[in-house]
C-alpha cells in the first residue's frame, strides 16, 4: 500500500476485557489523540486511506477490533456493548486518558455507546454514515446476506459486498486488500457481531452525548438517508453534519481528501 503521510506502526496489545488486539499507529506521540473504529466484516485498513492524508500532529490510532483482521477472535462477546468496553479497554491499555473516536456505520454506534457511557474519555465524536437506528429495510438485507454464511467464506461474496456500498470505484489495490482484510474473518464473527449489531438500540441516549459531534455523509449512500442523517443531527446536542455529493456509504475510502480535511478542520476548532 502506497503511503504517503506520517509512518505506520504496527503493535499489538493485550485489552483487560480479555483478547489481544492488533493496531496500526502514526503520528506525533504527543498530539491529540484519534481512535479509528472499522465497522462490522472490515479492518484498520478500511481508513488507510485517510490516515496517509492526516497531518502528522495528529496521534492516531486505528484498531483491529476483536475477532476482525490481525486480532485473537474469542469464542464469545460481540455486542455493541461489548466492542464499546473494548475500545475503552483499548483506550487504558494505550494510556489515553481522552481521545476523538472515528466510526464508521455500523462502528459509528460502537463510538457514540463510549461517548454515552464514558463520556470523560471522549473528546471528540465524529460518525460516518451512521444511522440513529438501523432502518428496517437494511436489518433484512443484512440477516439474509449474512445469517447463512458458512466457512470458508465466498470470495465473490465478500467482493459484491463491498463493491455494494460504494459510489466511487476504488483503485484496485485499495479494493483487494479491504477484500482480503474481510476474509480475515470467520462466518461465526460475521454472524455473531451481526446480531449484536441488530440487537443494539440506545436511540434515546442520544441526548446523552455531550462530546462535540460531527457527522460526515455520502448523498449517494444507498443504505442510510439523509432524513436519517438529520434525525441523528437533531437527536445529538449540537452535531453538525457534512454532506459529501456523489459519494457513497463509505465517504473515508472513495473521497479520502474530503474526510481527512473535514476531520483536520473539526480538530482544530475551539
Amino acid at each position: 500500500m502506497h503511503h504517503t503521510g506520517p509512518q505506520l506502526r504496527f503493535a499489538t496489545t493485550r485489552l483487560a476485557t480479555g483478547p489481544q488486539v492488533h493496531y496500526a499507529e502514526q503520528g506525533d506521540p504527543g498530539g491529540d489523540p484519534i481512535v479509528f473504529i472499522h465497522p462490522h466484516a472490515d479492518s484498520w485498513f478500511s481508513f488507510s486511506r485517510v490516515l496517509s492524508l492526516l497531518p502528522a500532529r495528529y496521534h492516531a490510532y486505528a484498531v483491529d477490533q476483536r475477532g476482525h483482521g490481525d486480532s485473537e477472535r474469542p469464542a464469545c462477546c460481540y455486542t455493541i456493548d461489548d466492542l464499546a468496553t473494548d475500545i475503552v479497554a483499548f483506550l487504558d491499555a494505550a494510556r489515553l486518558t481522552r481521545a476523538t473516536l472515528v466510526g464508521h456505520s455500523a462502528s459509528g454506534f460502537i463510538a457514540r455507546r463510549v461517548a454515552q457511557t464514558h463520556p470523560d474519555r471522549v473528546a471528540r465524536l465524529v460518525l460516518i454514515n451512521c444511522a440513529v437506528t438501523l432502518p428496517t429495510q437494511v436489518r433484512r438485507e443484512m440477516r439474509a446476506a449474512i445469517q447463512g454464511l458458512q466457512d470458508p467464506l465466498a470470495v465473490a461474496f465478500v467482493r459484491e459486498l463491498h463493491a455494494s456500498v460504494t459510489h466511487v470505484p476504488l483503485p484496485d489495490p485499495i479494493f483487494e486488500r479491504l477484500v482480503a482484510q474481510s476474509l480475515k474473518a470467520p462466518a461465526r464473527i460475521w454472524r455473531d457481531g451481526l446480531e449484536g449489531l441488530l440487537a443494539f438500540d440506545y436511540a434515546a441516549e442520544l441526548g446523552q452525548i455531550a462530546a462535540p459531534t460531527l457527522l460526515l455523509w455520502g448523498e449517494r449512500d444507498g443504505l442510510f438517508t439523509r432524513q436519517e442523517q438529520d434525525r441523528l443531527a437533531a437527536a445529538i446536542p449540537g452535531a453538525r453534519l457534512v454532506a459529501y455529493p456523489e459519494t457513497g456509504h463509505s465517504p473515508h475510502l472513495e473521497r479520502p481528501e474530503k474526510v481527512a480535511d473535514s476531520l483536520d478542520t473539526f480538530m482544530r476548532e475551539k
